[in-house]
């Protein structure tokens, strides 16, 4: 068992500089028995914009402030403990920035045995402990709440969760031993793994009672007066705590191993085994069936250390500050004061993407939103579509039946073009193809005012060509969405040299509105997400055509970490669209990008996968296995080494060039567009920190991206 108490935590001083500490203030209660409860609350004297986080200097006073109350339990002076925060804050963890800068990996050991040396106290005070979550709770500051005895919930709380898997790291103060020991493995699985891959999905306060990881539960009107009678009846005996969740000797004896072998075989299905933290979390909870809270609390030091010193960590973090930071401040976008109104919403088009435009704008700005089409029935069935929708949200109770109302009263159809007058915002959702879309333009041009924004999707063509019909090019910007419309957050907002910066400006507010994170980028072929995605399929496809099997390139691309492979995503974006995109790139740039015949044959035949009734895939599709051509006589397959340091350096010659030719202003934007709008994993940071440790930078073009590297420490 680790002696806490002998280990000198001086090393950890370089992260105690600007630390915003949080303090541990005491005020003894007099309860209604007669008992006196001593009530910690964790404050680091900010509004609620800044929450309470833990680090260095906040552990170590908080370990002296139970130590204290320790004494007086001893001396008798109290009968019980509690812990509660700020209004609206419990706690959200360590500081990520300070953990970031843990220069060792015995420095990143301290960081969690420092975290078990002040929790662990509460467990030694001598006198019944609570936990009162009053409000926002994240990681370590849900591990504060794990450490007592007993715990309540506020039901308003906006979130409590474990996201340290999402951030390429494990809940390592307690979480991964006390959590699945207090709720039962399958709950804590939800919580420490399925909930963070699932884009960092928060508890609200009912769901914390539901699962067990509170007791009690109480509205904020009276939560903590509510709280502190609650707890005067465990103290007095009066309230029988019953844990329903809690895991009984057969879970542990039969379902235990089940459901982390499940989780395994699932995380390996979806995530593939790149990513460490998931599988270092299995591992814990998989040993926390047994054994003492001592020896679960030494196995998260461990894991923590080795975690916080790797590279997918360091990754994880610039990831994390990418989406929190570089997102909502854009690069390149002119003032917002700029910005037209936006009234009204036109849509040209009434199709699915068309349908899922109207949907979102009527949702999030609650404005007028008008769609046209050729014909009636195509508007009639986009307004069914739409409503549909609507409908669908109320049934699930995400809006009300007088919003329901609302949102159905301000969506309209039309074959009258002349009923875009009015608009402010007109975007097109038409067939990609140049021409069709220069016409669409150019015939709504007549119809709307002078001052309206116009808005093109496309996901490859040139937007200044696309405008090419206009009186008034300056009022065109690309506004290119990603499938699909209402879960991905990226729009990449294409500045074209005529558009204007009002146009651009009012771009950039509209999609703030949208609740989505804008990338400016220039006019150039596929933007930056489709120019990724063309190099890599092309590739993909150039190894097919020179002979190399389906199966050895479908593994090839493994440690890139992706979602999934190439064949998998090229059914997803549909393979018509693989190969439109794959056609335009090869047009634009056929020194770099590869044409594929085959690929044209394969989106004839609509796959590549043999799948059954539910998705999953059982194999290669045997005829589009027949439909590939053979390869030329002086073709030579390629292994997957061969592949992967193909794909890495010719990823890296291309982002070195979309920065050349200022694409977007940085390498960060690139990794910002990769992780919002192509699924790349944040623990490897989007893409540029990966090709700069594997060295492909340096191979292409003898410097790298980053620097210093985004990599671990020793």
């Amino acid at each position: 068992m680790t002696d806490y108490t002998t280990i000198d935590f001086s090393p950890l001083q370089v992260l105690s500089d600007d630390e915003v500490v949080t303090h541990s203030t005491v005020r003894d209660i007099r309860l209604a028995s007669g008992k006196t409860l001593a009530l910690i609350t964790l404050d680091n004297g900010r509004d609620h914009t800044r929450p309470s986080t833990l680090g260095p200097v906040t552990l170590l006073e908080y370990r002296a402030t139970l130590e204290s109350l320790k004494a007086r339990a001893a001396a008798g002076e109290i009968d019980a403990v509690a812990v509660t925060g700020k209004p609206y804050i419990l706690a959200a963890g360590a500081d990520l920035s300070k953990v970031g800068d843990i220069p060792n990996k015995a420095a990143a050991k301290l960081m969690g045995q420092l975290g078990h040396y002040a929790f662990g106290t509460m467990k030694e005070i001598g006198v019944p402990s609570f936990a009162f979550i009053n409000g926002l709770a994240l990681g370590g500051g849900v591990e504060v709440a794990l450490a007592a005895d007993y715990r309540t919930v506020d039901s308003s709380i906006p979130a409590l969760a474990l996201p340290e898997v999402f951030l390429g790291i494990i809940p390592g103060w307690g979480g991964a031993y006390l959590l699945p020991n207090l709720i039962g493995i399958e709950n804590a699985l939800k919580v420490i793994i399925e909930n963070p891959l699932k884009n960092n999905r928060t508890l609200k306060g009912q769901e914390v009672f539901d699962l067990g990881i509170a007791d009690a539960i109480f509205g904020p009107a009276n939560y903590l007066e509510d709280s502190l009678k609650w707890a005067d009846g465990v103290l007095t005996g009066a309230v029988k705590v019953k844990r329903p969740n809690e895991p009984g000797k057969m879970e542990k004896l039969v379902k235990w191993d089940a459901a982390i072998a499940i989780a395994r075989k699932m995380l390996e299905s979806r995530i593939g085994t790149v990513a460490k933290s998931p599988y270092k979390a299995l591992d814990l909870l998989k040993a926390a069936k047994s054994g003492t809270p001592e020896e679960g609390f030494a196995r998260e030091d461990e894991a923590l250390a080795e975690l916080i010193a790797g590279d997918q960590f360091r990754a994880s973090i610039y990831a994390f500050n990418l989406v929190q930071k570089r997102a909502k401040k854009p690069a390149g976008a002119p003032d917002k004061a700029l910005a037209k109104p936006v009234t009204k919403v036109g849509i040209i088009g009434a199709g699915l993407m068309a349908s899922q435009f109207a949907l979102l704008f009527v949702r999030r700005l609650q404005v007028p939103v008008i769609i046209t089409d050729l014909d009636q029935s195509r508007v009639d069935k986009g307004l069914d579509y739409i409503r549909g929708e609507i409908a669908t949200l109320e049934s699930k109770g995400r809006i009300s039946h007088d919003e329901s109302n609302r949102l159905n009263a301000l969506i309209h159809g039309t074959t009258d073009k002349a009923d875009f007058a009015d608009a402010d915002w007109v975007i097109e959702a038409v067939f990609e193809e140049l021409g069709v879309k220069q016409d669409v333009f150019a015939d709504v041009e007549q119809y709307i005012s002078d001052t309206a924004v116009l808005a093109t999707n496309t996901s490859s063509l040139s937007v200044e060509q696309i405008g090419a019909k206009l009186k008034h090019p300056e009022r065109l910007v690309g506004f290119h969405f990603f499938n699909p419309v209402a879960v991905m957050p990226l729009i990449e907002v294409v500045n074209t040299p005529a558009t204007d910066d009002a146009t651009l400006s009012t771009a950039m507010v509209t999609a703030a509105k949208l609740k989505k994170n804008a990338v400016i980028t220039r006019d150039t072929p596929g933007f930056v997400v489709n120019r990724i995605l063309a190099k890599v399929l092309g590739e993909a496809m150039h190894a097919v055509d020179t002979g190399t099997s389906f199966e050895v390139m479908n593994r090839a691309l493994d440690p890139f970490g992706l979602p999934m492979t190439p064949f998998e995503l090229l059914e997803l974006v549909g393979l018509k669209v693989g190969a439109h995109v794959l056609d335009t790139h090869h047009a634009a740039f056929p020194d770099r990008f590869f044409e594929s015949e085959n690929l044209h044959k394969l989106a004839e035949h609509g796959k590549i996968f043999d799948r059954d009734d539910k998705g999953k895939i059982k194999g290669f599709d045997k005829q589009a296995l027949k439909l590939v051509s053979p390869p030329k006589a002086d073709a030579k397959p390629m292994t997957e080494e061969e592949i992967l340091r193909r794909v890495e350096d010719g990823l890296a010659d291309e982002v070195h060039r979309m920065l050349d030719d200022d694409v977007v202003h940085a390498a960060e934007d690139i990794d910002l567009c990769l992780i919002l709008g192509a699924g790349y994993p944040f623990q490897m940071g989007g893409l540029t920190p990966y090709l700069d440790r594997v060295g492909a930078s340096e191979r292409v073009f003898g410097a790298t991206f980053h620097n210093p590297l985004i990599k671990g420490v020793e």
